[in-house]
């Protein structure tokens, strides 16, 4: 079987976390890289094997799909010169900047005949994967969706809401199966001048009620999804690869023979969570979603939905006249970026 031609465009951190999985994927060659920057590019070629192209075109012409981890206000442009040449692209999360340039990739990829893949990596979690086989007998009631962040460690491209809150935003509507009714966020800049902290809580059309913590002001990674369900309630650590199911108690009147006693059991279930490496369960889906023609997992229009609703929420935030969204700036902490 002939191995699909990929490159990756843009190699910082992430960038070369991919050209890292892709040359360790079955069915996968890493015909080459380009980034603006020449000599990040040189160095990371050297270090995976591979050849720095000296322009996106130029890489263009050798390759089949690409994975674009380049800053996210580039992310349009980018995949839109790609996918005019016909080449499959992975773009990491969020898709673009706004609707308007969500929806022109989406319009691309369908004209062009071009398949087009979101990096909303928490899709391929396995502890993501087994939390929502679990909940396909339930019937969730509630969910809380923490993820919280050190500055220092932060993407300061993107306000939190499209770096971190838009993960949830994902994860929650692909759980409930639709957009939420009505929606409310409150936030505050800390450390930027944009909103670094935001709460937000989801009413949808069934009933379910969605609360998502977003904070890359946190000395703390967490990254947890609670639900209270009709039949349980599910802890899962999306970090530490952990789920923990409790079970509703029933109580019950015995004798046995003897005085009456009150009894009350409560079954706790701790569920095994496969090894395996979310980025590259994300890029084996992507790779044989290429080699197939099948439709992958987190598609262009799964993308556009999550930046429609980041879209209503920072509306909501930017444009409140509320006091508490511009306080007096915080000075950023030591050893982050300014």
């Amino acid at each position: 079987m002939k191995a699909v031609r990929a490159g990756v465009v843009g190699v910082g951190s992430m960038g070369e976390r991919h050209c890292r999985v892709l040359q360790s994927l079955w069915g996968v060659e890493l015909v080459g890289i380009y980034d603006q920057c020449r000599e990040r590019a040189l160095e990371v070629a050297a270090r995976y094997e591979t050849t720095a192209f000296p322009t996106l075109q130029d890489l263009a012409a050798h390759i089949e799909a690409a994975i674009i981890a380049t800053p996210t206000p580039t992310h349009a442009e980018i995949a839109l010169e790609l996918i005019e040449r016909g080449v499959a692209v992975l773009i990491e999360k969020p898709m673009a900047t706004s609707t308007v340039e969500a929806m022109a990739i989406c319009e691309a990829a369908r004209r062009r005949g071009v398949l087009v893949q979101v990096g909303h990596i928490e899709r391929f979690n396995p502890v993501y994967i087994e939390l929502k086989a679990i909940l396909e007998t339930m019937h969730p009631i509630s969910l809380i969706f923490r993820r919280l962040s050190p500055y220092a460690v932060s993407n300061q491209d993107a306000d939190v809401i499209l770096d971190l809150m838009i993960h949830d935003l994902d994860l929650a509507i692909d759980l409930i199966g639709s957009a939420p009714a009505r929606i409310y966020p409150v936030g505050r800049p800390v450390f930027s001048d944009a909103v670094d902290y935001a709460v937000l809580t989801m009413e949808f059309p069934g009933g379910e009620v969605a609360t998502l913590f977003a904070s890359r002001v946190t000395e703390q990674k967490i990254r947890a999804i609670e639900i209270t369900a009709a039949e349980a309630y599910i802890e899962a650590d999306l970090l530490n690869k952990g789920i923990t199911v409790y079970r509703y108690t029933i109580p019950s009147f015995t004798n046995d023979g003897q005085p009456v006693k009150y009894r009350q059991e409560g079954w706790m279930e701790r569920i095994g969570i496969p090894m395996a490496e979310p980025l590259a369960l994300e890029l084996q889906h992507f790779v044989d979603c290429v080699r197939s023609g099948q439709a992958p997992t987190v598609s262009a229009m799964d993308g556009l939905r999550a930046i429609q609703l980041a879209e209503r929420i920072r509306l909501l935030l930017y444009n409140s006249p509320a006091p508490v969204l511009r306080p007096h700036r915080i000075p950023t902490p030591a050893g982050a970026n300014p």
